[in-house]
């Protein structure tokens, strides 16, 4: 049995891969129903954000599982093997503990020490648990990356500054609307995890911007903006409001295009012809897959900005935590140990707890059987001669015990796991 993770991140595969390959969240229980279904996989949890898609698995035959997981991804992105095969992350065991870590601790986002990854690294498993489609195995691994994840950022600066999409989606409007957004009108399209992120984001900028939040549900879009007095809209509005506005940002989890060039043509057109010159209208697309087909760039009076633009913002931003990376990468080598070590301990309990168990069965019968012959002993006597006996036993039980544990998961633990059941009947 081997733990694997078969993916596609930002570091290796294109935006266009990306996208075909993401999970919408609304399509999270059906893709784990239909991973938990397959015979080669024990458990799975499906890590898919704005730029990673991964599945985690549990499998029984390592190439097999793998051969799964890639046919998956690519059957369900319309796309190959082979091109997967080209991009994809694939490891095992060990090497999977230390890459969820990473991720977890920030440091294999596209922005360093993004605080964002780390809540979407928690509902991951909640979600594969929620449709039964995480063990004991998987859950516990992520459960220990969140922790991790925490630690690195409660003993480091690593999350210092602008560390989340967020945060750097709104510097980018920001930076394009003349480095202020005082006076200006913000739109965030998506009431979602990223929606709410963004609205935190502009409410914490300097300047009073006026917010308005569209989403499919209009009561979610209300209460999201009354967070910071501003208007909530349907989609109906949507056209209306793009009309006045001075940025929009977009972070839905449709998988078909929010703004297409059918919708904005006669936005960009009005804003043109109405009342008074109009800047260019701003548009920053969070999301992946992208909420904004690429053609509505070539729009006369749109400015279209991308993952890739937050991306290249988020490189420039990331020398004043640079320093930080050695520290948190110590941690999360500390915690990858411990979490061995533990799973070594756990996986060494089973035959530590059935020789204490036989131990325990030859000192009851032994003692049971001596009783009689000692029959002149009172009853405090006798309890001084268990204990004695509880005490001996304890010493001879305690260095295999500490042998086992700590080689567990080693070929000499394998050797001391038989030679145990072999002279103890085990």
């Amino acid at each position: 049995m081997s733990v694997v993770v078969v993916g596609l991140e930002h570091h290796s595969a294109p935006l266009e891969l990306l996208e075909k390959v993401a999970v919408p969240e609304d399509a999270l229980g059906k893709t784990l129903g239909a991973l938990r279904d397959r015979a080669m996989l024990s458990e799975v949890v499906v890590l898919s954000t704005c730029l990673r898609t991964e599945l985690y698995a549990v499998v029984e035959r390592f190439h097999e599982g793998v051969a799964d997981l890639q046919e998956f991804l690519a059957t369900s992105g319309g796309t190959t093997v082979d091109v997967i095969e080209e991009h994809q992350t694939v490891l095992f065991d060990d090497a999977v503990t230390v890459h969820l870590f990473e991720i977890a601790a920030g440091l294999r986002s596209s922005v360093l020490g993004e605080t964002e990854v780390l809540g979407q690294v928690r509902r991951a498993a909640e979600h594969a648990e929620a449709e039964r489609a995480a063990g004991p195995v998987l859950s516990g691994l992520f459960q220990r990356a969140v922790q991790a994840g925490r630690k690195v950022r409660s003993q480091t600066a690593i999350a210092r500054g602008a560390t989340s999409l967020s945060h750097v989606a709104v510097e980018l409007a920001t930076a394009r609307l003349g480095g202020s957004l005082a006076g200006k009108k913000m739109l965030v399209v998506g009431a979602g995890t990223m929606g709410e992120g963004i609205v935190d984001a502009l409410a914490q900028s300097e300047g009073a911007a006026e917010i308005v939040v569209a989403n499919r549900t209009v009561e979610k879009a209300e209460l999201l903006a009354g967070r910071v007095g501003g208007e909530g809209v349907g989609m109906s509005g949507l056209s209306g409001a793009l009309e006045k506005a001075d940025a929009v940002l977009l972070s839905t989890g449709s998988a078909l295009p929010v703004l297409d060039v059918e919708l904005m043509t006669p936005v960009a057109r009005g804003r043109r012809s109405g009342a008074g010159s109009r800047e260019s209208l701003v548009v920053v697309d969070v999301s992946v897959p992208r909420n904004v087909d690429p053609a509505v760039a070539l729009i006369e009076g749109v400015e279209l900005l991308d993952m890739d633009d937050l991306s290249e913002l988020a490189e420039k931003a990331l020398d004043g935590r640079r320093g930080e990376v050695a520290g948190a990468q110590a941690i999360v080598q500390q915690e990858v140990e411990r979490y061995r070590a533990d799973e070594r301990a756990r996986g060494a309990a089973p035959i530590v707890s059935a020789l204490r168990e036989r131990i325990g069965q030859l000192r009851e019968s032994e003692l049971e059987r001596h009783r009689s012959r000692l029959g002149e002993l009172d009853e405090s006597q006798w309890k001084e001669v268990e204990s004695v006996v509880s005490d001996i036993l304890a010493k001879v039980l305690h260095q295999p015990t500490v042998a086992l544990k700590e080689t567990a998961g080693t070929a000499r633990g394998e050797r001391l796991v038989e030679a145990l059941r072999s002279l103890f009947d085990l």
